[in-house]
């Protein structure tokens, strides 16, 4: 039980994260309508990660899967946004929309980032703050 309560805390605190960051790319670039993508791929990202997280929980060493899960998913990310930046840099000098494009390519790195960098640590605390020791004592 104490695994479900973990990640449904860490679904809240991740998916506000994500929000926020989400929010304050659409304030700071000033977008319109186009981000109503970037919140719900923000909102499927937070679930994917939670089950990821989730499932990190039950492995045998749960703390160097969960570091696993975390770096896979901010790797994956990383590569996403080098992909669709380097997609817009092919693009024919005509047909670039610099303030088009690079606004949602961050849009959509950015917050994912930040999903699974929140749940990773909190996940982490919570694995740490319920590590057995050996005994009744702990001796």
């Amino acid at each position: 039980m104490r695994k479900f309560f973990t990640s449904l805390f860490a679904f809240f605190l991740s998916g506000l994260a994500g929000g926020l960051v989400v929010q304050w790319l659409a304030v700071a670039t000033k977008a319109d309508v186009e981000y109503i993508l970037v919140f719900m791929i923000s909102a499927l990202v937070t679930i994917f990660a939670t089950l990821a997280f989730f499932i990190a929980q039950f492995m045998s060493d749960p703390r160097r899967a969960t570091k696993l899960t975390a770096t896979i998913g901010v790797a994956s990310f990383v590569l996403v946004g080098v992909s669709l930046i380097g997609w817009t840099f092919s693009q024919p000098p005509g047909k670039r929309e610099w303030s088009g494009d690079l606004p949602i390519v961050a849009g959509l790195v950015l917050p994912g980032i930040a999903t699974v960098l929140v749940q990773w640590l909190f996940v982490r605390w919570r694995l740490a703050r319920s590590q057995p020791g050996f005994g009744g004592a702990g001796t």
